[in-house]
């Protein structure tokens, strides 16, 4: 490493450390986009046969899983999953005392999870 190269470490989420506007939300979408590619990925669908059970044309399925996400609601990810056979369970809790702010996550499946 070069003398005088300054390291800022992130905070787990991308869209914060990039300043951009509700960036819990920007990160549960983009996780909920990751588990729809991989349950695609997992049945095998190509995205044709993804866009046809999903009731959406392909250019749709592509933007997805290539993280294009500007067009898709957090529900709309959500019914996506259900459609592909996927549980999806909301958990609401109090936070931590030992954060300031509330957050949106999504959790990370269970190494158990069968397709």
């Amino acid at each position: 490493m070069k003398k005088g190269t300054l390291i800022t470490e992130g905070s787990g989420n991308v869209y914060a450390d990039l300043g951009l506007p509700d960036p819990e939300v920007a990160l549960a979408k983009a996780n909920l986009a990751i588990r729809i590619k991989q349950t695609i990925e997992q049945k095998h669908l190509t995205q044709v046969q993804a866009a046809k059970l999903l009731g959406v044309d392909q250019a749709k399925i592509s933007a997805l899983v290539r993280g294009r996400l500007s067009g898709f609601s957090t529900d709309r990810l959500l019914r996506y999953l259900n459609a592909l056979g996927r549980d999806v369970e909301i958990v609401i809790r109090p936070k931590p005392k030992s954060r300031k702010q509330a957050r949106v996550s999504v959790a990370d499946l269970p190494s158990d999870c069968a397709v």
